[in-house]
């Protein structure tokens, strides 16, 4: 739940026009405002008063949030908007760190790049024509003599953190991952298939030849052994911690579900928080955006608690055997963060790994350089997961295409494993 921020109150007596503006900051941070809505939190300010900051906050809040990963952005840009000056030259500097020249103190928490973007991205339309052309002409000055220490924009953006996105890098992201493939090798069957160059005789078909022609054997028929592709298992956390990164991930699992001759049999993804949901069915759908909405519809859990150990009991109790057939790779997003005591993870989490032919588990605490196992959760789970890699970019969704059909791949948990 978010945090009530105890910021001063404006004395501007204009309210409803702040009122306004701050649901305009709201919308343009992807908050679903109409006018509707601005018109009832009026309303609901006129009714419960504009004298206590904790009532204020609350109802603003009560009006424009209805979903919980809504409630960070909501905090950040309530605490920019209504008034606190140190905090609003922060982002301002966030905002243009490379032209204006400006450090940053700290680096920036979630949404609150998305949060100053909404409320400072029109800045310039207020600037006078001519100071916006001195400025330019700075910016190409500044841009022309760094560019030979500066990578592109899209390489750039493969390396950033989702967490630390702002809306629009948000939304090139989704495109360019849309761009991304999960390929895979295909597996030997047991099943034969007639072959011209095959390493074993078919004596079936050379003896049904022989029979034809008199029983005299003329040619040897061949047979090889058939190719399958493997089934691809997606259990993705939604809860709190991994809320940004889940949904970057689902974008990333549509792409690889609809995508013509990937390679994967089936495609199939759950979510857990609190409980287990199966949103196979959603991302089928062509379209992407109807797709996750349907998904975020079904599953309940987002921005919930974590019960991994309870959730990967009911996976392996309810579905293991519908869609863990014949070799699938499973594809394990969570940051291990555990705070279930009802089943125990790590015997649950050795069965899914006997079950899959190869487990990956996808963690984003590893975009830390000093990122250790020390947490219970991660202590049951590394042993018992053939590779361990990190899920917190663009970069590291192309490296995970890469190996994942590699069966020596292990990412980090060699590494990791030594810290045990």
């Amino acid at each position: 739940m978010a945090e009530y921020i105890p910021l001063e109150l404006p004395d501007n007596p204009r309210l409803v026009e702040n009122i306004t503006h701050f649901a305009r900051a709201l919308r343009r941070a992807g908050l679903p405002i109409g006018p509707g809505r601005v018109i009832e939190a009026i309303r609901a300010v006129e009714a419960a008063g504009f004298t206590s900051k904790h009532d204020f906050y609350w109802t603003l809040h009560a009006c424009f949030v209805n979903r919980p990963e809504q409630r960070t952005v909501f905090s950040q840009i309530f605490r920019l908007y209504w008034r606190d000056p140190r905090y609003m030259e922060h982002m301002m500097a966030m905002m243009l760190p490379a032209i204006r020249g400006v450090q940053e103190e700290r680096p920036a928490k979630a949404a609150e790049k998305r949060a100053a973007e909404a409320l400072l991205g029109d800045a310039n339309k207020d600037m006078p024509q001519e100071q916006q052309g001195e400025d330019k002409e700075e910016e190409d000055v500044k841009l022309e003599i760094d560019a030979s220490f500066t990578i592109s924009a899209e390489e750039r953006l493969k390396t950033l953190d989702f967490e630390l996105m702002s809306t629009a890098e948000v939304a090139e992201a989704k495109r360019m991952i849309a761009r991304l493939k999960l390929p895979v090798d295909p597996l030997k069957s047991r099943r034969t298939q007639a072959t011209l160059s095959g390493s074993k005789i078919d004596w079936r078909r050379t003896m049904a030849a022989a029979m034809r022609k008199g029983g005299e054997v003329q040619n040897l028929a061949l047979k090889a052994p058939r190719e399958r592709w493997p089934n691809l298992v997606v259990l993705c956390d939604i809860s709190g911690s991994m809320s940004q990164y889940s949904r970057m991930v689902l974008h990333f699992l549509h792409a690889v579900a609809n995508e013509k001759g990937a390679g994967w049999a089936k495609v199939h993804a759950f979510t857990f928080g609190t409980r287990l949901t199966n949103i196979t069915r959603h991302l089928r759908q062509r379209d992407v955006d109807a797709a996750l909405a349907a998904a975020g519809a079904e599953a309940q859990d987002w921005q919930g608690g974590t019960r991994i150990g309870t959730c990967l009991h009911m996976f392996n109790r309810d579905w293991s055997r519908r869609v863990m057939a014949q070799g699938a790779v499973v594809l394990l997003i969570t940051d291990g963060l555990d705070r279930d005591s009802g089943h125990d993870l790590e015997r649950e989490i050795e069965r899914l790994h006997l079950s899959a032919r190869r487990l990956v588990w996808i963690n984003p605490l590893l975009r830390w350089d000093g990122f250790a196992p020390k947490a219970k959760g991660i202590k049951a789970m590394l042993p018992h997961v053939d590779s361990f890699r990190a899920g917190h970019s663009i970069q590291s969704l192309e490296d995970l295409g890469k190996a994942i059909s590699k069966a020596d791949d292990m990412g980090e948990k060699a590494r990791l494993m030594a810290l045990l």
